[in-house]
């Protein structure tokens, strides 16, 4: 008989527009809320909450642990600026013709009990709440 395991890993992700140029707004901080919701989805992966800022995102993530932060950060990006380059032109202008959308790296911690309470508090009080949604946006 095999023994009862519960594995809670939870990561607090921080990445950045390139060059930070101010994107994130409207309808493209709008498509990269939901691109990243459903990344997370199709893989696992639950977005405990998040901010999508004017030049960078954060999320709190539980994720399997099969699944390493640098894979969930390499499907994550890489579909969002893929899609981001192809629905909205101006994007791919202000790139250069679509080369890079997100700076390299990014910030990732893995997160405790004690220290979840604390980032979810700063993240609820990064922008006003919106009432039913634990994924914000910074608004225009």
């Amino acid at each position: 008989m095999e023994a009862m395991r519960s594995i809670k890993i939870e990561y607090h992700v921080i990445w950045v527009t390139k060059y930070r140029y101010k994107v994130l707004k409207g309808d493209v901080a709008e498509r990269v809320r939901e691109l990243v919701r459903q990344t997370c989805e199709s893989f696992g992966i639950r977005i405990v909450s998040g901010v999508v800022s004017k030049d960078h995102v954060h999320i709190l993530v539980s994720a399997p642990p099969n699944i390493a932060d640098s894979e969930i950060m390499r499907r994550i990006k890489g579909r969002a600026a893929s899609y981001l380059f192809e629905e909205f032109p101006h994007l791919k202008k202000r790139y250069w013709g679509g080369q890079h959308f997100w700076a390299r790296g990014y910030f990732c911690a893995t997160v405790g009990q004690m220290i979840e309470e604390m980032i979810q508090q700063y993240l609820e009080h990064h922008f006003e709440p919106s009432p039913n949604d634990n994924f914000k946006m910074e608004s225009d």
